[in-house]
């Protein structure tokens, strides 16, 4: 049993974060120690988003989400600025998650783990459109 939410946890998130340390990073000069205080996550695993040892392939999926790298670098440069603060980033999250699932995203990265109905309603109806 994998519900959408555990692989929005083990891979999405994850991902997710990696777009957001890279443009805190290149865009926005933060060091790795400042960017995992900021993303709570460790120095360690912003250094493998960077090498692409950690979470590669579902960066680049999420990356051909346009959504998804706009709802990034919003997250980032609200961090930067200091305008957004960690329940708003939280939130922007939260809503990423919703959308991805509206559009099936989600939907389609869980096919890839579990054997799932043609005509599968376990995303809560006022997700789909």
């Amino acid at each position: 049993m994998r519900p959408p939410c555990e692989l929005v946890v083990q891979y999405v998130l994850p991902a997710f974060r990696s777009l957001v340390a890279k443009e805190l990073i290149e865009k926005h000069d933060f060091s790795q120690v400042a960017a995992a205080e900021k993303l709570g996550t460790t120095q360690a695993a912003i250094s493998q988003y960077l090498s692409s040892k950690r979470g590669d392939k579902r960066v680049r999926q999420l990356e051909a989400i346009p959504a998804v790298h706009s709802v990034a670098s919003e997250v980032a440069h609200g961090i930067a600025d200091g305008k957004l603060s960690p329940i708003d980033a939280m939130l922007k999250v939260c809503n990423l998650c919703i959308a991805l699932r509206t559009q099936e995203a989600i939907c389609n990265l869980h096919r890839d783990f579990v054997s799932l109905p043609k005509v599968c309603n376990i995303c809560p109806k006022i997700y789909k459109k």
